[in-house]
């Protein structure tokens, strides 16, 4: 997401680069090489060890590419644990992430410049050909414009700008006559539609076949979208009018930046994340880096390196200046309210933020991009992963990771801007979590929970567009690569865009014009190289400098220290503000400097306390700021208190062949029975108990014995069919949801709870699967009759140099039997626990499950009930809801899209990625004026 580093120097001047736009590339190059001449931190890896994972890193894309192309293609994505393709329409929607799938082969359109990249040229000439041959961009799907934009209208695009590039050397594609250009500009024009409002500001949906507002068109209502929905069209939009001489394309993108910039707000700089589209009125008024504006800002700073416009710049320069002053809290970055700087947000990060670093990079801030990027890596030394949020005291918030690239992106423009050889170590890290985590048989999938290490059927095209590419890039060197990457900048998608679109067609009739613009200090207005001698010292240790004190910022989680407490907060010989955590309800003082906050406490009739605030009841302005703040941390603070209550989920590792460790199915743990998180993991082979509902006496108690029983819920008490296989030796069970279809993907994990009597005769752990997880089970035993799986915390590691022991290990067992082994690598499970919601599965445990928790926390969502009652007692829910859309309907009889089902049933995921946690900030923001909060 930031332009690519190099090593020219300062007074050269990029191959057809005009003297006004030169300063553009220079200003970030010539921090590169000054910067790589002072830092050396950490010991240089060889030349031999950086090719080695430079040739890991082709080799993982190729398992990942190949297995698309052999198990997906024409798909849009590869189902890497199903071994399929995800096609719109066959497969559940997961509501907005699913927006981005067109039926016109995604991943290899957003794989294009990939090839280039890892030198892959002949499989480059392939993959056109495809694309020409089968991808029809004419399908009446709804998708998203964003999405379309970064990952297909960029990546033909990108695709175009390194095919003339090769036929211009004159071995590869001499056939091509701009045909990825013809299909760009096809695109494009679908996507105008789009821009059809008052504002400029694109709807957030289009049918590629019928547009917007048709009845057919089944879009065009929408009346808000998001700031980098609408901000982060420029580079692809000016680069198809500058390759095709079309002005439309720019002007309609510039149309939309101009608008977004008008609409910021005047006090503060700050841009929301939701606006209106028709009003220009802020939808959600807070404001962050990460998701919903995150390549907002990116664009602005690279709009003025690819076209040259003073007034990009001076926008950015403007936005960034605000960023550092009221989000910038280094190492965080937290969101704030636009109307009120001062005041966060939020108190936990989203992992989309983790672009930052990159773009001050190119910026030139280092500093505060060593500093993130830090406490960034820390967080995935905890986790494996970067989570997809997590808190300021570096908890887990949401903990599914769809191998995001941001981090590898800052990973690899840092050792460009430093030379350091710990950002190579670094890198080596991801490549290493890559294959030990995520990698399965049929590719790379995402992982569902970082602290269990549970997979999600899912491989997003942005693994192939971004993640390879800049893991290749940060091990190259020069003469590794067969073009001079430093001829080209990475869009968000990390597409390539030739830097000499800025002398061409450049017809638009006017620049972006910026109004109302404030003055700021002129150090943040530097357009030619900085000052090195200043900004770096001559110290080799100068980035060690930086990290040093960051090193164990996770392992302390000191959450008094992230939240900062502004001076203006205070007045003169006044008492800091109160804060939730030393908030008594029975200290008097404490109760008038609530009513001087404008917070009421009531005192409700089953004994709960509730808190109430009303901004204009405050005794003043700061004092309101106080005590929204105050409500936001009682209501952190509430939640992490149910929380902490709630078991997290377990893991189901099959760890037999093939599989060896690689899938892992997410398991809602019991109440009774062994504690896998204290005591130790169960390993052994699996087997059927018959009855299968394991309500009465094994009648098979011979095939049970040493192993882990299977068993089908309902008809009595979870505890009771642990007695059961407990008593015909067994050594654990597994329970799988009687309710076909189920999914942890699309419904709520829980916990089994007992049968309301004494539980401690149980000494077995007890695990349970959803329908689909569990099929994963059973289809292995189908196919492979013997089938070992490993029941504990977390997922443990799996190194690949272990599968032919593990091979041999299987081969060799004559005798099912079961082994446990010590605990290793265990975080606490308090360390980061899960949203809870209690709720009962049967009309037995109604009571049980009310009195454990208040009737706000119960779960009341007809949809939320799994199938008919049953008896298996109470069942506490662990995830957060989540809304599950309909299935949209889609047909396109021209195109086969059909895959042959693989052996194992799918694992069908419903996770609403970014939007997912617009929605859920929306709900936060909805109690901006009026919120409460439970003690």
């Amino acid at each position: 997401m930031s332009e690519a580093g190099g090593d020219r120097g300062c007074g050269s001047p990029a191959p057809q680069r005009a003297p006004w736009s030169l300063v553009a590339t220079t200003a970030a190059l010539c921090l590169v090489t000054a910067t790589s001449m002072w830092t050396a931190g950490a010991a240089p890896m060889t030349r031999e060890e950086k090719q080695k994972l430079g040739n890991q890193v082709l080799e993982m894309f190729d398992h990942a590419y190949g297995n698309y192309m052999e198990h997906a293609y024409p798909a849009d994505e590869l189902m890497p644990l199903t071994c399929r393709g995800r096609i719109r329409g066959e497969e559940p929607s997961r509501g907005d992430v699913d927006d981005a799938l067109g039926k016109f082969s995604l991943t290899l359109i957003d794989s294009l410049d990939t090839l280039v990249v890892l030198n892959k040229t002949k499989e480059f000439e392939d993959a056109v050909k495809k694309v020409l041959r089968d991808v029809n961009l004419d399908n009446d799907v709804v998708v998203s414009v964003f999405e379309t934009n970064i990952r297909v209208l960029g990546g033909l695009l990108g695709g175009h700008s390194l095919a003339i590039m090769l036929k211009e050397k004159g071995e590869y594609m001499q056939w091509y006559n701009d045909e990825l250009l013809q299909m760009a500009k096809q695109l494009g024009y679908k996507l105008l539609p789009a821009f059809n409002t008052t504002s400029g500001l694109p709807y957030p949906r289009i049918n590629l076949k019928f547009g917007i507002r048709k009845p057919e068109a089944r879009t065009g209502t929408e009346t808000d979208t998001c700031t980098a929905c609408a901000g982060t069209l420029i580079l692809e939009f000016a680069a198809l009018s500058r390759f095709t001489g079309a002005t439309i394309f720019e002007e309609y993108a510039r149309k939309a930046l101009d608008f977004l910039w008008e609409k910021r707000q005047r006090s503060s700089n700050l841009v929301g994340v939701t606006i209106n589209i028709h009003t220009g009125d802020w939808v959600r008024k807070d404001s962050g880096v990460g998701a919903g504006i995150d390549s907002y800002y990116e664009y602005l700073l690279k709009a003025y390196v690819l076209l040259g416009d003073d007034s990009f710049l001076e926008r950015f320069n403007t936005h960034y200046d605000a960023i550092m002053r009221y989000i910038s809290q280094p190492p965080l970055l937290l969101d704030v309210h636009i109307h009120k700087p001062m005041l966060n947000a939020r108190t936990w990060m989203d992992a989309l933020l983790a672009f930052f670093p990159g773009l001050q990079v190119l910026k030139g801030d280092i500093r505060p991009a060593i500093e993130t990027h830090e406490m960034l890596y820390q967080v995935i030394k905890k986790h494996n992963f970067l989570p997809e949020a997590f808190t300021t005291d570096f908890r887990v918030h949401w903990a599914q990771h769809p191998l995001r690239p941001e981090f590898a992106e800052s990973t690899y423009f840092l050792y460009k801007a430093t030379g350091d050889p710990y950002y190579l170590e670094v890198g080596k890290t991801l490549i290493e979590n890559l294959n030990k985590y995520a990698r399965v048989p049929c590719g790379f999938a995402a992982m569902k929970d970082v602290r269990t290490g549970s997979h999600e059927d899912r491989m997003d095209s942005f693994f192939l567009a971004e993640m390879f590419k800049y893991l290749y890039l940060l091990f190259a060197d020069k003469e590794d690569i067969i073009f001079d990457i430093e001829d080209y900048i990475f869009t968000t998608e990390a597409h390539l865009l030739p830097l000499w679109l800025s002398t061409t067609n450049h017809s638009v009739s006017k620049k972006s014009t910026t109004s109302e613009y404030i003055e700021l200090d002129d150090s943040n207005f530097d357009w030619t190289c900085p000052n090195t001698q200043i900004l770096f010292p001559n110290d080799p240790l100068y980035a060690q400098s930086i990290r040093e004190p960051l090193k164990n910022v996770v392992d302390k989680s000191c959450p008094r220290g992230v939240i900062r407490v502004r001076e203006e907060s205070f007045r003169s010989g006044s008492r800091p503000p109160l804060r939730a955590r030393d908030f008594m309800a029975t200290n008097p003082e404490h109760l008038e400097i609530l009513k001087k906050m404008g917070v009421s406490l009531i005192h409700l009739k089953d004994g709960r306390v509730q808190l109430v605030q009303h901004a204009i009841q405050a005794a003043s302005s700061i004092d309101a700021e106080d005590g929204l703040r105050f409500m936001q941390e009682m209501i952190e603070l509430s939640s992490q208190q149910q929380k902490e209550q709630q078991l997290p989920p377990r893991a189901v590792q099959i760890v037999s062949h093939p599989f060896f460790g690689r899938v892992v199915l997410t398991a809602g743990p019991a109440q009774f029975g062994l504690d896998l998180s204290k005591h130790k993991e169960t390993r052994g082979f699996v087997a059927s108990s018959k009855p299968y509902n394991g309500c009465s006496e094994l009648t098979n108690p011979e095939a049970v014995m040493g192993k882990i029983a299977l068993l089908l819920r309902g008809q009595c008490m979870f505890a009771e069919k642990a007695r059961n296989i407990q008593n015909a030796g067994a050594i654990g069970g597994i329970v799988i949801d009687d309710n076909e279809g189920s999914s942890s993907d699309t419904a709520p994990l829980f916990q089994m709870a007992g049968d309301g009597k004494d539980t401690d005769d149980i000494k077995i752990p007890m695990l349970f699967l959803f329908s689909k997880e569990g099929s994963i089970i059973l289809d292995a035993i189908r196919e492979y009759e013997e089938v070992e799986v490993l029941l504990s915390d977390k997922a443990k590691d799996r190194d690949p140099e272990t599968e032919n022991e593990s091979q041999n290990q299987s081969a060799e067992q004559t005798t099912p039997g079961s082994q446990e082994v010590d605990l290793v690598d265990g975080a606490s499970p308090e360390d980061s626990p899960l949203n809870s919601h209690p709720e009962s599965s049967s009309p037995a445990a109604t009571d049980s499950a009310t009195a454990s928790a208040s009737p706000s926390q119960q779960n009341s969502d007809p949809t939320e009930n799994h199938g008919p009652p049953g008896f298996d007692g109470e069942c506490t829910y662990l995830d957060e809801d989540e809304e599950q859309s309909e299935t949209e309907e889609d047909s396109n009889p021209n195109v086969s899209w059909g895959k042959e089902a693989q052996p194992m049933h799918p694992i069908l995921a419903n996770w609403n990625e970014d939007m997912e946690a617009i929605e859920m900030m929306e709900k936060e923001m909805e109690k901006r004026e009026m919120m409460k909060g439970e003690l």
